[in-house]
């Protein structure tokens, strides 16, 4: 068998079922005999394979206990991220989620594109949901930059939740991996600050489902723009803080303009004017979250939303839920 070059973080807080799709997306990968796999499962959670992994190069199951996960015992995605990283045995990690799945070119165009300055590479994302304004507007949101089509180079940040990095360059910052790892935005602005490149790779490409249920898509909206402020200003003085929450209200402008634009690159879902509604509202909700992040800080944000980052078939529509189960993008 040969040594991993990669290890793939997936984290389970409920077990097998949930994740079974993303392995099998991970199976199927042009290198697969070079990755290992890394789960990180709650402390005595039960976890039982039902697929053939002996194609990887490995699996290790990293436990996580309650205080480490927060509040509860769930295992949450900044604490699992974090467990996975440092019980990984590759030079390089690539974060997954339960509900992106990846073309079978993907890990192997990863690589590829790393030289010795290169800290990160990220994928290209496709929208994977059925038509829908909601989960088009969380995906124009969430992945506007990266979507699918989208030039690749050298990009200021990277999909979090999705892109891999060089392990070493993540283990400096111990001991305050999770925390670094609650706000993958504000943690990239800091390795570009450090000198590291990061690199957008089009020839990897993942199908990510987004929100489709708006009550969950906008609570979960709000908790992310709380964890985000707060993490962006968590040694900022009062004077800063107060900077940026007069600033809060020009955000949805600007934030509307970049949905525009990315928009024009896809020929995928509905059109603009079509979402308009559901972005509005989301990027009311998410202005709100950003104030309350740099006046008070992120608070418990970061815990409570990493509740909707895992089980995304409960916060879909039954159409989607259907799309997800018959996915299969390797093919």
């Amino acid at each position: 068998m040969s040594d991993p070059i990669l290890s793939a973080i997936v984290v389970a807080p409920e077990g097998w079922a949930p994740v079974r799709t993303t392995v099998q997306h991970l199976a199927a990968q042009s290198i697969a005999d070079r990755i290992e796999l890394v789960f990180v499962v709650p402390r005595g959670l039960s976890f039982a394979p039902d697929l053939d992994l002996s194609g990887f190069a490995g699996q290790r199951i990293a436990e996580i206990d309650g205080q480490a996960a927060g509040a509860g015992g769930y295992v949450g995605g900044a604490a699992g991220y974090a467990a996975g990283v440092r019980a990984a045995t590759a030079p390089f990690v690539v974060l997954t989620e339960d509900h992106c799945y990846p073309e079978a070119g993907w890990a192997e165009a990863l690589l590829a594109a790393y030289d010795d300055r290169t800290a990160v590479v990220g994928p290209v994302v496709a929208h994977a949901n059925e038509e829908g304004a909601v989960a088009w507007a969380d995906y124009l949101l969430g992945y506007g930059p990266w979507l699918d089509p989208t030039p690749g180079g050298d990009v200021a940040y990277l999909p979090g939740h999705n892109s891999s990095y060089r392990r070493t360059a993540l283990l400096e910052y111990e001991p305050e991996l999770e925390r670094w790892l609650e706000a993958e935005s504000v943690l990239h602005w800091d390795l570009r600050d450090k000198g590291w490149r990061l690199v957008l790779e089009p020839r990897a490409r993942t199908h990510h489902f987004s929100f489709s249920r708006p009550a969950s898509w906008l609570r979960a909206t709000f908790l992310q723009s709380r964890a985000f402020a707060g993490r962006r200003t968590h040694e900022a003085g009062a004077a800063r803080r107060l900077f940026w929450v007069a600033a809060v209200p020009l955000i949805p402008a600007v934030r509307i303009r970049r949905c525009l634009r990315d928009s024009r690159r896809s020929t995928a879902g509905p059109s603009l004017l079509r979402a308009l509604p559901a972005l509005s509202a989301a990027l009311a909700v998410s202005a709100v979250g950003e104030a309350v992040g740099y006046a008070l800080g992120e608070g418990d944000a970061a815990e409570r939303v990493s509740r909707f980052e895992f089980r995304r078939d409960l916060h879909v529509t039954d159409r989607d839920r259907r799309a997800m189960g018959r996915a299969r993008f390797w093919d």
